[in-house]
């Protein structure tokens, strides 16, 4: 049995955790857990995706452990220094590339050149003379790149981490984001029928900012430190917990929302809400997508 699984059933060890958040080391026996984990050659990926649905990965190690699970790194340790040396240089490649075609200049946005970037490896690079301004796919991508710029330092992982996360996501998710907003209609009917039968009589449920919260993850809605903890769950498996954030996000506000009439009104404070109590919406979240969803692996 896996270490996850044990602790996850141990109730000794949910008896010690509980005490360790009291007394201010909340995820220690975790952290040692993925410490085990990772220690393993190769790596268990397997194993790193249902850690990461089950508990909040520690910092320290988020970067490397998303790079392993996007398939940016190998499993294997004594191949990922000299897979690393390969992501630099066809970073750098393509960088020098779009400078030789004049699609950056000294002023370009490091957002901008991440996505020329992405563009030319995807073949998707338009000509010179028929740059206009980013398209809603684009606006998609830049607000991704935005968000993980914030949490990533290194440009050239930061590069590979937005690439191959947004990747993932098309190809993984791709078809099922069209039904994120029925899903959430339905969750919220679960947990709070007055607001859901609120926001339909106002007509504003059908206008809820989904692409913010669905296409981009919530990418420019919260904090990086709020967000990662949500694209956790979704690099190791789960666009689930997207709809999940989406409705406590709407419980976390229901006083406010049921004080508002039009779709307009309802519709631009949560494309902006507060940003100072988004910890709290996430962590609450994700006990109800554990609540709903059990521990899903690799669930949609």
């Amino acid at each position: 049995m896996d270490k996850a699984k044990i602790m996850a059933e141990d109730p000794q060890r949910n008896f010690r955790s509980a005490y360790y958040e009291k007394v201010g080391f909340r995820g220690v026996e975790e952290k040692k857990s993925l410490e085990i984990l990772l220690k393993d050659n190769p790596l268990d990926v397997e194993k790193l995706c249902t850690f990461s649905q089950r508990f909040p990965l520690p910092s320290m190690y988020r970067v490397h452990v998303w790079k392993v699970l996007l398939g940016i790194l190998p499993p294997h340790s004594e191949s990922q220094a000299l897979v690393a040396g390969y992501r630099r240089e066809q970073y750098t490649d393509v960088l020098q590339a779009l400078q030789v075609m004049r699609f950056l200049h000294a002023a370009t946005p490091q957002v901008e050149v991440y996505l020329r970037m992405f563009q030319l490896e995807g073949q998707e690079l338009p000509r010179l003379s028929e740059l206009t301004p980013p398209e809603e796919e684009d606006e998609d991508f830049l607000a991704i790149a935005k968000a993980m710029e914030e949490i990533v330092e290194d440009p050239v992982d930061c590069y590979w981490l937005i690439k191959c996360f947004v990747n993932q996501f098309n190809n993984k998710f791709g078809d099922s984001i069209p039904h994120l907003p029925k899903s959430l209609e339905h969750y919220l009917s679960q947990e709070d029928g007055r607001l859901l039968a609120h926001l339909k009589a106002c007509g504003a449920l059908r206008r809820l900012p989904h692409s913010l919260w669905f296409r981009r993850c919530f990418a420019g809605c919260f904090p990086e430190s709020s967000l990662q903890r949500v694209w956790d769950k979704v690099i190791s498996g789960s666009c689930k917990i997207l709809v999940f954030v989406a409705v406590e996000v709407l419980l976390s506000y229901k006083i406010m929302l049921m004080a508002m009439n039009k779709p307009e009104a309802i519709v631009q404070f949560l494309s902006s809400m507060p940003q100072e109590n988004t910890d709290a919406i996430v962590t609450k979240a994700i006990d109800l997508w554990h609540k709903y969803c059990g521990t899903p692996m690799h669930s949609v």
